[in-house]
């Protein structure tokens, strides 16, 4: 009942005391000036925040009869304050009435409150001063880390940026290596996630909700959780966040690691000696945030099944299972824990014991290029950095993680100052080994001439070696922290880890508990133990694996090479997989260059390169059915071995779309590689028709990464579907669109389907079209798209959906919140499913974009959607081509534009609407003033009608596009919407295409061009214009300086007509493309257009395709265009 008391005070916000407001001034102030400020105060004055916080009913109880004893306060005076209501209205009403006795009653509470020995009472004396000496202490500590933790990039410190809300670990976080993890998801977050800042990370997330006990905070090596977290200290000990916490207590378990039996009372004093009374600070009276960083980092296994279990605070444990006892809230129940850890670690903890998961996020491209400009902006280093991380996608992805982002650009920019020939570093092993290379030069200021590597000091080989041996076997036994007796049982002197290369690789850590020692990062741990593994596999003659000598002999390097990949290749949790990676990577001349001096690599004549290649194709070719990041490794390692023959040819295959039939196990293998390291692929990544059942069940845990897949005209049939649904169904899925077009799926797969919808959290399109799953396959696919809150675009073109599953779809968008989208072309879905859809629309919100040509809707389905249309505001684009709608469906419609103010774009193209229904969109054009893009393309318009619409556009102010075409119309209604256009201010685009308005109605047109200032794009193809009227067009392109495009293919301009055109365009400067496609030209027409194009530097595209020039003379035509306007693309 305390704790959730506790909790209800945490909860009201009204009621919590804002203490550390007080505390920050007492932090800011000298004790003097407090002391004048409060000495006049009376003793409950000074108190009472602490009486409200801490005051139980019990306590209260006791001073109320202490105080009517000595007569202070009488029996009615005692009853007002019991009646009072809740606890803290009590304390209240206690502190008011004592108050008003002047110094009698405070002076007696006074006197009884510091005559207990109650934990109550020392809170109620002592807190204030207990909390600011703490915040003090955590302060100091900090301060040594200060310049470390410093961003001094606004843009990137902690302050502005959020830790991501997540539903638990994924597998790719429990199971893989950390750089494997950054490489598959490239670094970024999946899109669904929630952002929470750090200040809200102990606070209920909704009102009913409870604070979270067990906070669990994880993220890759090097990406700044013990940075977080010392921010997190530093801010709530100013006083500005968390301000409802009492005490921060924090610990890293590589501290814990030096403790074997400890009570969490007697930890508590260890490290925090000030704190002389642990049990007021684990009581349930204060809010205490214990703080364990870095789980990775602990030696102990925690046995969440079998440890014993521990309640007593004061009992000495073992320190694992301290800890697993304090999580599991058997210890300290009262306590929040915040614990910080890399992935794969993270699992250990059961997900039941956990209220909250955060992730910390890495830096985004957009990051790194801050990052850059703001460190390394002189001299324009920032940019040749950039440009090579670019050009090196392996580097660019590292980046990710901000330590190892800094030690690249330290390293580029290192080699650039240095302003040697020397080529930049492009693979992970020749940045190490450049890095190592760079501390060695014992501090020489860069920009010098390096010092030559035969002159660095004996010690720094020696050093290398030792801190070499201690990585790898550290490494093997997943330790990545070392206390002084473990360097010395390498044979490191402590002074030598002071010198430039020891301190550039080995950081120092010292607390209260424990001194300790890391590696800069995890990844340069990874490469020494690879230079003492390579090293060391050409003179050893047993397994290196084995610490001890007692192992089978083991002779050669290529011997022990294997080895080291059948380890990396059995290690469940990868992480040998960067060992290997740079194992390999030092049989590259350019990798084992920089370090020459440093290590006895002997001399390589390349015969091992080539073996070990050899040796990694092998490995490619052979294995299980499915490629697994442990095989998508050895892609890796081919990178890094510089042998990029095979992963430039599937890239280059991947970019044309010209996997078909090449995609064997390695192709796979490295296809599954190019997802990780290049945004291009895996942004869009193009499989159509490229894969069978096979290629995908290989490659399906690489497609998890994809953003945007495109599996069309695959011939995929439903037993694919169920691959695909579990691909969907994963929490690692980062796809965001899937295209399945043209493919063989019927109902069963879109059952396969649905249920993947039902838990996917990603996915935002999905697009079926031209597959055949019925009905039955539209209603299981509605069933998941009621539940789905996260698909706003669905294409079911040509699936034969019929009017039953048209009901279906109709349920869904009287539920769904999130569709925007729905395409259903060609369905034969009928009147019957039209109207169901309708119906749907009067309530829907949603819905933008609706697509329903080809399904038979006649006018009764088209009169329903018209209905629909009056009370929906929502809906901006409707299209219904070839749909049988006649004037009768033309009115219904044109009276809905007169109501509706949303529809943007109407799509009626393929009817018979005629010259009725043409003027009833007049009068409605007259009225509506939203519609933008109207398409009347292939009716039965004729001239009375276009004209009823062209008068019409005179006063329109909100149509800019008008489609036409096919309308059998003459000049008379031409010259009708060339009037028009001498008004209308809004008209973008007109399309006239066949048409036979001839040469009249196109000079009508042409006189309309010299005073119209909107138009953008003329559409004349096939309208029997000739030379007269491509001679009046010219004239108007010589005044004209808004049209950028014009199309006049099919016509008879003639040489003629081309010569006035050519001289109208040495003057024209707004037309970006001209079609003069099939006009008659000649060879004579078309060199005028060339010629004209030398003073024209703004079209872009010219087709004159079809005037008989010959291949001779295109050519020839080609060359003088290209030569005039290398800009201009030229099809002839």
């Amino acid at each position: 009942m305390e704790r959730k008391a506790h909790y209800d005070s945490i909860l009201d916000r009204s009621k919590r005391i804002m203490w550390q407001d007080d505390c920050y001034v007492d932090l800011q102030s000298s004790p003097c000036s407090l002391s004048s400020q409060t000495e006049d105060l009376g003793w409950i004055q000074k108190h009472q925040d602490q009486l409200q916080r801490f005051a139980t009913t019990t306590f209260l109880e006791e001073m109320l009869t202490h105080l009517k004893k000595l007569d202070v306060i009488n029996s009615v005076e005692e009853t007002k304050i019991k009646e009072a209501g809740r606890l803290q209205d009590k304390v209240n009403m206690f502190t008011t009435i004592v108050s008003g006795k002047e110094g009698q009653g405070s002076d007696a509470v006074c006197a009884f409150v510091e005559s207990l020995d109650s934990q109550v009472a020392k809170l109620i004396v002592n807190y204030d001063s207990i909390v600011k000496e703490h915040k003090e202490v955590l302060l100091r500590r900090c301060e040594q880390y200060r310049d470390r933790d410093s961003v001094s990039c606004s843009q990137l410190n902690i302050s502005n940026r959020t830790l991501l809300l997540v539903d638990g670990l994924s597998d790719l976080q429990q199971k893989e290596h950390d750089l494997m993890q950054v490489g598959a998801t490239r670094g970024g977050k999946r899109n669904h996630l929630r952002q929470l800042g750090l200040a809200k990370l102990l606070e209920p997330l909704t009102r009913v909700s409870l604070p979270p006990r067990v906070s669990l905070t994880v993220g890759v090596a090097g990406i700044g959780k013990t940075t977080w977290l010392r921010h997190f200290i530093r801010q709530w000990s100013k006083g500005a966040i968390c301000t409802d916490v009492s005490f921060v207590l924090p610990f890293t378990f590589s501290e814990l690691n030096s403790l074997e039996k400890i009570s969490a009372e007697r930890l508590v004093k260890m490290a925090f000696p000030h704190l002389t009374d642990p049990n007021l600070v684990l009581s349930s009276s204060c809010r205490t945030l214990l703080i364990l960083d870095g789980l990775d980092e602990f030696r102990c296994t925690l046995n969440f099944s079998d440890a014993a279990p521990c309640s007593d605070p004061k009992k000495e444990v073992s320190v694992d299972d301290l800890v697993t006892n304090i999580i599991r809230g058997n210890l300290l129940p009262d306590v929040s824990v915040w614990v910080t850890s890399r992935p794969g670690v993270a699992s250990l903890i059961p997900g039941g014991l956990v209220d909250r998961v955060t992730e910390i996020p890495g830096f985004s491209p957009q990051d790194i290029q801050i990052f850059l400009k703001h460190h390394f902006s002189e001299r324009g280093y920032a940019s040749k950095i950039w440009a090579h991380l670019e050009s090196h996608k392996i580097l660019m992805v590292m980046c990710y993680i901000p330590c190892i982002c800094w030690i690249v650009a330290d390293i580029l920019m290192y080699i650039i100052q240095s302003e040697t020939q020397e080529s930049l570093p492009r693979t992970c092993t020749e940045l190490y080994a450049h890095f190592c290379s760079m501390k060695a030069e014992l501090g020489e200021p860069r920009g010098r001439e390096p010092v030559k590597m035969e002159q660095v000091h004996g010690s720094n080989r020696k050093l290398l070696g030792s801190l070499g041996r201690l990585a790898f076997y550290g490494l093997l036994k997943h330790k990545y922290t070392f206390s002084e007796q473990d360097l010395r049982t390498y044979g490191i002197d402590i002074l030598l880890t002071q010198s430039t290369l020891g301190a550039g690789v080995l950081v120092r850590e010292e607390s209260v508990v424990h001194t300790t020692y890391r590696f800069t990062h995890l990844t340069l741990q990874e490469f020494l133990a690879a230079t003492f593994y390579y090293v060391s596999s050409k003179r050893a003659i047993f397994d290196l694996f084995s610490e001890s000598t007692m192992s089978w002999p083991k002779i050669g390097f290529q011997n022990h090479f294997k080895s080291a990949f059948q380890h990396s290749q059995q290690a469940e949790d990868g992480h040998l997989d960067v060992f290997v990676r740079f194992l390999t990577g030092l049989l590259c001349p350019a990798a084992s260059k920089p370090l020459a001096g440093l290590l006895a690599l002997g001399k390589e004549d390349g015969n091992q390169k080539t073996w070990a290649a050899g040796f990694l194709q092998g490995l490619l070719d052979s294995g299980g059915a499915v490629v697994s990041l442990r095989t998508v490794n050895l892609a890796y390692c081919l990178q890094e071995l510089q042998h990029t023959e095979l992963l430039r040819s599937v890239e280059e295959d991947l970019r044309l779309g010209s996997l078909k039939g090449k995609l064997t196990r390695a192709h796979c293998v490295v296809l599954g590689y190019l997802l990780h390291v290049s945004p291009e692929c895996s942004e869009q990544t193009n499989l159509t028709g490229s894969l069978n059942y096979t290629t995908v069940k290989c490659l399906l845990p690489q497609l998890l990464y994809c953003t945007h897949l495109r599996l069309e005209n695959n011939h995929f049939k439903d037993d694919v579907m169920e691959l695909l649904g579990s691909l969907l169904s994963a929490k690692d899925c980062h796809i965001q669109k899937i295209s399945l077009a043209e493919n063989t799926i019927s109902n069963k797969g879109a059952k396969a389907l649905s249920r993947a919808l039902l838990v996917n959290r990603t996915l935002t399109s999905l697009n079926l079209r031209n597959n055949n799953i019925g009905s039955k396959g539209a209603k299981f696919l509605a069933e998941a798209l009621k539940m789905n809150q996260v698909l706003v675009s669905v294409n079911f073109q040509n699936n034969a959906i019929e009017e039953e599953g048209a009901q279906a779809i109709a349920e869904v968008l009287q539920c769904n919140r999130k569709l925007v989208s729905l395409n259903m072309r060609k369905n034969t879905i009928g009147a019957g499913g039209a109207k169901r859809i309708a119906n749907a629309l009067k309530t829907n919100q949603t819905l933008t974009k609706l697509i329903l040509c080809s399904n038979q809707l006649g006018d009764k389905g088209t009169v329903a959607l018209a209905e629909a249309l009056t009370v929906n505001h929502t809906l901006l684009s409707l299209q219904l081509q070839s749909n049988s709608i006649s004037n009768k469906g033309m009115t219904a419609l044109t009276k809905a534009l007169r109501l509706n103010h949303g529809l943007v774009s109407l799509n009626l193209r393929e009817n018979s609407i005629g010259v009725e229904g043409a003027k009833n969109m007049a009068h409605a054009l007259r009225e509506n003033n939203s519609l933008q893009e109207l398409d009347l393309t292939a009716n039965l318009l004729h001239d009375e009608g276009v004209q009823a619409i062209a008068g019409a556009i005179k006063l329109n102010q909100g149509l800019t596009s008008l489609h036409l075409q096919w309308n059998f119309i003459k000049s008379s209604a031409t010259k009708a919407l060339a009037h028009a256009l001498l008004s209308n201010a809004t008209m973008q685009l007109l399309d006239l295409q066949e048409n036979a308005i001839g040469n009249e109605g196109v000079i009508f047109l042409a006189e309309a061009l010299k005073k119209n200032t909107c138009l953008h794009t003329l559409c004349l193809q096939g309208v029997s214009v000739g030379t007269s009227g491509a001679i009046a067009m010219a004239e108007a392109l010589m005044s004209n300086q808004t049209l950028q495009t014009l199309d006049l293919r099919g016509n008879s301009v003639g040489m003629e007509g081309a010569k006035a055109l050519a001289n109208a365009l040495k003057s024209n400067r707004s037309l970006k493309s001209l079609n003069l496609q099939e006009n008659s030209l000649g060879m004579d027409g078309a060199i005028f257009i060339a010629t004209a194009l030398k003073g024209n530097h703004q079209l872009m595209y010219i087709n004159l395709q079809g005037n008989g020039v010959g291949e001779s003379g295109a050519k020839v035509i080609s060359d003088a265009i290209r030569t005039s306007a290398p800009g201009c693309v030229v099809d002839i």
